[in-house]
This record gives C-alpha cells, sequence and structure tokens, in this order.
C-alpha cells in the first residue's frame, strides 16, 4: 500500500507542471511567431510565403532603424550605470540610517516612480523641463532629457534590488573587518561591495532593459533626430506591418537572450564558488 502511494504520480504536480507549461506557452508563443515571421518572404500579411533572409539584409540599409537602435543602446548602458549608482547610495543611506531627517519623505520620493503611471511621471518631467529650458536655455529635448527621464524610473527599480541584498547581508561582516582596522572606505571595496556585486548586476540588467524598451518616457522627452529604437517600432507599426520591425525584434531577443544565458552562468558559477 506504501510502496503504490509512493509511485503513484501525484496530481497536484502533474496540474501544477500542466499549469506552468501554459503560462510559459502563453508568454513566448508570440515571441516565436515574430522571430519566424522576421524569415517570411510576404511584406505584408501573416500568410507564410516562403523563407527569406531579405529582410536582415534590408535592415543594414534602413538608417532610421539602426540610429533608433544606436540611441536607444547609448541611452540605457548610461541609464543602467547612473541608475545602479544613484540606486545604491539611496539603498546605503535607508538601510544602514534608520533615523535621520526627511527619511520618510525621501523613501516615498524613491518609491514614487514605481507606483506612479508612466504617463504622470514623463508629463511632469517634460513640463519641468519645458521650463528650465525657458529660463535658462537648456536642456534641448534629446538624449541628455531621455537619460534623465529613464535614470529617474531606472533609480527606483535598483534601489528595490541592492536594498534587498543590504537587508540579507549580515552586519557583523563589517563590523569585523572594522575591529581588525579596516577604514570605512576598505570595508566598502573589500567586504560590502563584493557581498552586494550580484544584487548591482541584477539591478544593472534590470535599469538597461527598462531603458532599451521604454515608449512613454521616451516619447515625451524626445526631441527631433532623437528617435529610440522603441519610438521608431511603434510609429511603424501603426502605419502596418513592416518585417523590417520582425527583423529587429528577432536580433534583439537573440542578443538579449544570449546576454541573460551568459549572466544566469556567470551568477552560478560565483555561487558556487562562495559556497566553497
Amino acid at each position: 500500500m506504501t510502496s503504490h502511494a509512493i509511485n503513484s504520480p501525484n496530481p497536484n504536480r502533474w496540474l501544477s507542471r500542466s499549469y506552468l507549461s501554459l503560462v510559459y506557452l502563453f508568454l513566448y508563443t508570440p515571441i516565436l511567431v515574430l522571430i519566424v515571421f522576421s524569415f517570411n518572404n510576404a511584406r505584408q500579411g501573416m500568410v507564410w510565403q516562403g523563407f527569406t533572409t531579405k529582410w536582415y539584409v534590408d535592415l543594414l540599409q534602413d538608417q532610421e532603424l539602426i540610429a533608433g537602435l544606436w540611441l536607444s543602446i547609448k541611452i540605457a548602458i548610461a541609464t543602467a550605470c547612473s541608475s545602479v549608482l544613484l540606486g545604491t547610495l539611496a539603498a546605503f543611506a535607508l538601510n544602514r540610517y534608520q533615523s535621520f531627517h526627511g527619511r520618510t519623505l525621501f523613501s516615498s520620493m524613491v518609491k514614487a516612480p514605481l507606483i506612479m503611471p508612466e504617463v504622470i511621471v514623463g508629463l511632469s518631467l517634460l513640463l519641468m523641463l519645458v521650463s528650465v529650458q525657458k529660463m535658462f536655455g537648456f536642456p534641448e529635448r534629446g538624449m541628455l532629457t531621455i537619460w534623465l527621464g529613464h535614470t529617474l524610473l531606472g533609480m527606483a527599480y535598483a534601489t528595490v534590488v541592492v536594498r534587498s541584498r543590504l537587508q540579507e547581508m549580515p552586519l557583523v561582516l563589517e563590523e569585523a573587518a572594522m575591529d581588525l582596522g579596516c577604514k570605512p572606505r576598505q570595508v566598502f571595496f573589500f567586504v560590502t561591495l563584493p557581498n552586494i556585486m550580484q544584487a548591482l548586476a541584477s539591478a544593472w540588467l534590470l535599469s538597461f532593459t527598462l531603458s532599451l524598451d521604454d515608449v512613454v518616457l521616451s516619447a515625451f522627452l524626445s526631441g527631433p533626430g532623437s528617435s529610440t529604437m522603441p519610438i521608431v517600432i511603434f510609429s511603424r507599426a501603426r502605419l502596418g506591418l513592416d518585417p523590417r520591425v520582425n527583423a529587429v525584434a528577432g536580433l534583439t531577443i537573440c542578443v538579449v537572450t544570449m546576454a541573460v544565458v551568459a549572466t544566469s552562468l556567470y551568477l552560478m558559477r560565483r555561487q558556487r564558488l562562495n559556497k566553497h
């Protein structure tokens, strides 16, 4: 009786696996369809008319898409770096100093972009930057203003990621290092930083991804000649299906997938080394 109960399949486990498979199928089927139709020979419609790679060749001659992609990558890299820097400072302030004047207001302002609709954030930034430009003649709407808006959003996410890691990190490690004669700067670089490196990498990738595919903030803060790749794709999608958009999306998915896999393998390797 006991042997039969052990060897019989668990219906709950089967149900959970089936549900998980359906969720993955629902999430990733559109992505797979997009990649497949990026090799479709048809210019319009969703009818398969043969395999071709000409849309990837045409993509190399599409200056608007290439310029938008290059601008998006530059802004995303700058946003990820600034978001991790500012988010780490904010996380340290909130985690290491439990009571200081204005802490509640500071914590609320850091979390505000997480719960505020992007339309409201983009409109607020636009009005502020227009007022500043009228007063000082700077900045012009373009790459700088888009970067400022993306940093505001990315910093909030980076703060949450880094702060959660700091809360898990035992303070006795830093206290022991200071008892052994380390200065605060040495404690940060040789004790704290290695322990939160994985959180910093996760925050960097999250901020990079948020910036790379942002449409709302970029639409409010962009100017003439500063259209990012999502804005270009969105403007073309409203006019009809463009196979070159499928091609650039397919390339982006492949690059992001390889980056995620490489990062995951690196983090797994770091965890194994830390255990040993």
